[in-house]
């Protein structure tokens, strides 16, 4: 349960240092020290629109496309399946933020931000996890992801647990095709699909 006296307690201080002209303390550091912060999130304008990004101490948790998934609904995600202790930190996701913006410049190939997998389970999990294996300008199928996972007759179910990817970008869904090489589905639509392969395509070639 929210401690919202000690909450009440932060927020009274950081008004007293603001009447009295001094630099704000960081409430997301002091919510942290409280015990009242287990998801930090912030946004990020991107090439493919304004992305949310959320943490917790295991690492990057979630990843979202505000004009797809709206802050509220994503925020109130966040609440119900992991803690209701839930605040815009901003700092907090500065390391993933530089490594996304570098990403987009086509000046960074890899992502070192850990990853927090709780939003996934089983088989979709699983799924998930071979995903994130596949080399950056590389592509591979819902087949192939779905026998690396442990069921090559599993491509259908892949194809969901890819639709469901809590972490797009970060955990690149958008490297896996149809065997045919088609485009398949993708969250956020195909436009975005596209553009990130061509990030991809334009710095390897």
């Amino acid at each position: 349960m929210i401690d919202d006296t000690a909450i009440e307690r932060e927020l009274r201080a950081a008004a007293a240092t603001r009447e009295a002209g001094h630099q704000l303390p960081d409430l997301g550091a002091a919510a942290a020290t409280a015990g009242l912060l287990d998801v930090a999130y912030a946004t990020l304008d991107s090439p493919l629109g304004t992305l949310l990004l959320a943490r917790t101490d295991r690492g990057l948790v979630r990843l979202a496309y505000v004009d797809y998934e709206s802050e509220d609904e994503v925020i109130a995600e966040l609440a119900s399946r992991i803690s209701p202790r839930v605040l815009a930190v901003p700092r907090r996701l500065d390391p993933i933020r530089r490594e996304l913006d570098q990403y987009f410049t086509g000046s960074r190939h890899e992502f070192d931000v850990a990853i927090d997998w709780r939003l996934t389970h089983g088989f979709g999990r699983r799924v998930l996890r071979a995903t994130a294996q596949i080399p950056y300008g590389d592509v591979s199928s819902y087949k192939q992801v779905a026998a690396a996972a442990g069921s090559p007759r599993g491509f259908r179910a892949a194809g969901n647990a890819l639709g469901a990817n809590p972490i797009p970008i970060v955990v690149p869904c958008h490297r896996v095709l149809h065997s045919g090489g088609g485009l398949g589905g993708y969250t956020g639509g195909l436009d975005r699909k596209r553009l990130l392969l061509d990030v991809e395509r334009a710095s390897t070639e």
